[in-house]
């Protein structure tokens, strides 16, 4: 199987450029859900840890279990709602508080314009009630931008919604809860940051999606893909390659093949653009399953160094690329 590379020295740059933003790497909480973006949910997490970040995001419960061990507190986005001493559980709808354990921990999310999911900001006194009378702590109040990393006043419309949201809080008489808005791209948007907390995904593994008006901050990929060689063979002119031969070979040229493919997680793609490779080799005719084939006789290559510069070939984002990588995909510590 291929494997994958992960740098440890960018992963730690990364986070040092986040905690720049914030003032503190205390205020980041490092988002592992997905296998980490496809890096790997234990090794980030012990990676994490060693930098000193003390708080993480997963999506379930089983996922906060496999890396507890490292951190203060770890938030779950979706899941049934349990008393936990490290787990902070997400509301997202008046009937998850029905249905959390009492003594639960848990974080109040306001829709404040995503309208995926969260309370809305007409339902925010009765979850504030419902949370009381149901014996939860609150320990957290928090939302989630859709348009941060896009050039539009949305993003300060939401803020306001949140300002709102995080007053009525107030009046309610609830304390020590701390307050998170921040993703990736508002907090690399922003001049200066006040709030407890920081929920930092694609920028800690290495990507910037805000347009260019915005200022750059350099950020590194953490992550590389890598394919070893399979066979080798000599083509002559205007023999095929792969399903439905769509590569014609133009001239004598020796190929082969490399164990990489869309049953790893790989994009197929479209044969009639071919994608080319972190070491400028287009990829031959159609990736198959398990299979991609290459002009090349190397032991080994790199298929991609850079996932937003691979997802502008494939159509789609550099999140896509990353989370959709196999699990069972080695990860090599470099």
């Amino acid at each position: 199987m291929a494997f994958i590379k992960i740098n440890k020295e960018n992963f730690y740059h990364n986070l040092n450029q986040i905690a720049l933003k914030t003032g503190s790497k205390d205020k980041i909480a490092i988002v592992l859900k997905d296998n980490a973006y496809g890096h790997g949910l234990v090794l980030m997490a012990k990676l994490a840890s060693e930098f000193g970040i003390k708080h993480a995001v997963v999506r379930k419960t089983s996922e906060a279990e496999q890396i507890e061990a490292w951190f203060e507190t770890i938030l779950v986005l979706g899941d049934s709602i349990v008393k936990h001493d490290k787990y902070h559980y997400t509301i997202n709808s008046l009937e998850e508080i029905q249905k959390a354990q009492k003594g639960a921990k848990v974080e109040l999310k306001v829709d404040t314009g995503m309208h995926r999911n969260g309370i809305a900001m007409h339902e925010v006194e009765e979850a504030l009630a419902s949370i009381s009378q149901k014996g939860l702590e609150l320990v957290g109040v928090m939302t989630h931008y859709r348009s941060a990393d896009e050039l539009s006043s949305e993003f300060f419309w939401q803020q306001k919604q949140f300002e709102s949201a995080k007053e009525q809080v107030r009046k309610a008489g609830f304390e020590n809860v701390r307050i998170q808005s921040h993703n990736s791209a508002a907090v690399l948007r922003c001049k200066t940051f006040s709030e407890d907390l920081v929920r930092v995904g694609i920028g800690a593994y290495g990507y910037d999606e805000l347009p260019h008006p915005f200022d750059a901050t350099t950020l590194n990929p953490v992550l590389s893909l890598h394919a070893k060689k399979v066979s080798t063979r000599v083509l002559t002119v205007g023999q095929r390659v792969g399903y439905g031969g769509d590569y014609i070979a133009a001239k004598k040229m020796t190929v082969s093949t490399y164990n990489i493919g869309y049953g790893d997680g790989w994009c197929r793609g479209d044969a009639n653009k071919a994608f080319i490779t972190a070491e400028a080799l287009p990829i031959l005719g159609r990736v198959s399953m398990d299979f991609i084939s290459l002009e090349s006789e190397k032991e080994e290559v790199c298929v991609m160094d850079d996932a937003q510069e691979a997802a502008k070939q494939l159509g789609t984002i550099s999140y896509e690329i990353i989370t959709a990588l196999h699990k069972d995909i080695e990860r090599r510590l470099v």
